[in-house]
């Protein structure tokens, strides 16, 4: 496997106004496709604009994971926010009125689309169990690799005991895509598959222990000779290897 190795703030006081996109003052709705039907309601967070309103947006909710993966979600305020990202809090609160309505943006724009791509090993390799946690094993830390922030957050808010994040990811998504890897790991169990010692509940914190845990923890080993060089392709290697072969001797082919 090969892992791929990973602006300026406003100093003058201005209005929200004077960084938001520009968009109509009346806000009335618009004919949609020639029909004179009226416009979808705007969702939260996502105000119509111009590709600077986007960008801005994004490097809200850029600054949001930065913090929230540095300090904690209940400790982070969106004028914290604001400041990360080099706005004035009335920015902040033109895109998003409140921090969990950003959160809910942050759960459904960032991490539904990491959870799925999670999920997609199981999917291809439904009678090939090693190769599907290999598989799985790769993309944990090819996500946390392109995406600096997730090994802190997960640890901080989603195997932590009162994680807001895991509440909020239970709460939108529920248990039943785990209940469905769960199902996998014991019907590849019966089959002779998989090691029919495993606990099935145990083999995703494994995981997690394997990849995450290690890259959450790589600022530590940055003045440790032994381990600074270390980084994603090296962690997936020795998980990978750790999985599949154990700590014995590798068997001759």
């Amino acid at each position: 496997m090969r892992v791929r190795k990973p602006g300026a703030a406003r100093s003058q006081p201005a209005e929200a106004a004077a960084d938001a996109p520009a968009e109509s003052s009346a806000e009335a709705p618009t004919s949609v496709g020639g029909t004179g039907g009226a416009a979808p309601a705007r969702r939260p967070g996502r105000p119509s604009g111009v590709a600077r309103g986007v960008e801005q947006r994004n490097r809200l909710l850029d600054a949001a994971l930065a913090l929230f993966a540095r300090q904690g979600i209940v400790d982070t305020t969106l004028g914290e926010i604001a400041r990360e990202a080099g706005f004035t809090p009335a920015m902040v609160h033109y895109y998003f009125k409140t921090r969990d309505q950003l959160l809910d943006v942050l759960i459904d724009e960032r991490f539904a689309p990491l959870r799925a791509g999670l999920g997609v090993p199981f999917q291809e390799n439904p009678d090939d169990p090693v190769a599907a946690i290999t598989q799985l094993t790769q993309r944990m830390v090819q996500v946390a690799v392109d995406n600096p922030w997730f090994p802190s957050l997960w640890v901080r808010e989603v195997i932590s005991d009162g994680g807001l994040l895991r509440q909020r990811m239970h709460e939108r998504f529920g248990d039943a895509h785990q209940k469905a890897s769960l199902s996998a790991i014991a019907r590849w169990q019966k089959e002779g598959r998989l090691n029919a010692g495993l606990e099935p509940a145990l083999v995703f914190v494994t995981l997690l222990g394997l990849t995450i845990l290690p890259l959450a923890t790589s600022k530590l080993w940055r003045n440790d000779p032994m381990r600074r060089n270390i980084g994603g392709e090296e962690v997936a290697r020795h998980a990978v290897a750790l999985l599949v072969q154990g700590i014995g001797p590798k068997k001759a082919d």
